[in-house]
């Protein structure tokens, strides 16, 4: 691995190859933050998939593509005179040190603050200049985290007015639901036991049921969203990952479905001319060689 001289060096040498794209290429030159902004959501899912399928080659080069998107946008910002990478680099380093106030920030390193209204105080609290040490909590484990960091992020001073506002808007349904339902947890609104929420799964597909045999549309649309909405909390409480896990099984069905179509290209049939007693046949087939 590197040292830190050269993965600093690495980054710097980042920064000039962007100053100079920005000047010469064309390409570069006419780029907005509008014009970039569907490029970064497709780097970013880009970085998910090689995640989702453990490649770590593929996962160094799309976290580059994803970082150089970051240096990009703090350039363009650099040029009205808005911010630069630095002021980046120094706010996030501000706010990671503030919403951990159970490390002693005195301790192990010359460490300090950008931002002139925090300071580090006696306890090696990065605090507001004006306000008391934020916790005298020392937590162990990582959920005990995780429970007190809304109520630290609501103390900042610029940051999120409410719990729930800090979740983007633009998020995928899914991903939403869960950061919602997580953000609420942190402050202490959720289910006791994992085991509670399954009568309000059961309530919410009688519910579902219930509307679908009275062919309301609208209203099955509300309640099915009720539904999904308490099986995600489910699969958080279970401590599971539902976006991860229905994309397993969006590959798994590609990778199946897929085998039926080559198998039936190779005996020169199609889809309209196989019974779905056939399809079922070969599903089995590809499912039962996975199995082995």
């Amino acid at each position: 691995m590197h040292t830190k001289q050269e993965k600093l060096d690495a980054f710097s040498r980042l920064l000039d190859v962007q100053d100079r794209l920005r000047q010469e290429c064309p390409w570069d030159k006419k780029q907005t933050t509008a014009s970039l902004r569907p490029n970064t959501i497709e780097e970013v899912y880009e970085l998910c998939d090689a995640l989702l399928n453990h490649d770590t080659q593929e996962t160094m080069k799309e976290l580059g593509d994803v970082m150089e998107h970051v240096v990009f946008y703090a350039l363009m910002a650099s040029e009205t005179g808005d911010f630069d990478i630095a002021d980046v680099c120094n706010q996030q380093a501000d706010k990671l040190m503030f919403r951990h106030p159970f490390i002693n920030w005195k301790e192990n390193g010359d460490w300090s603050v950008s931002n002139p209204d925090m300071k580090i105080n006696a306890q090696g609290q990065v605090v507001y200049k004006s306000e008391e040490p934020v916790s005298d909590d020392h937590p162990e484990t990582a959920s005990e985290v995780e429970m007190t960091w809304e109520q630290v992020k609501q103390k900042e001073k610029g940051g999120n007015e409410t719990v729930l506002s800090g979740v983007p808007k633009s998020l995928p349904s899914m991903i939403k639901a869960y950061r919602i339902q997580d953000k609420a947890r942190n402050v202490g609104f959720d289910w006791r036991h994992p085991e509670d929420v399954w009568g309000k799964v059961r309530e919410e597909l009688d519910e579902l049921e219930c509307e679908l045999k009275k062919n309301d549309a609208e209203k099955a649309t509300r309640e099915l969203g009720d539904f999904l909405f308490s099986i995600i909390n489910a699969a958080r409480l279970y401590k599971l990952n539902p976006d991860n896990a229905l994309e397993y099984t969006n590959q798994k069905f590609i990778r199946r479905f897929s085998y039926i179509e080559r198998a039936l290209m190779e005996r020169n049939k199609s889809f309209t001319d196989t019974t779905l007693e056939e399809m079922d046949q070969l599903w089995n087939e590809v499912k039962q060689n996975e199995a082995k």
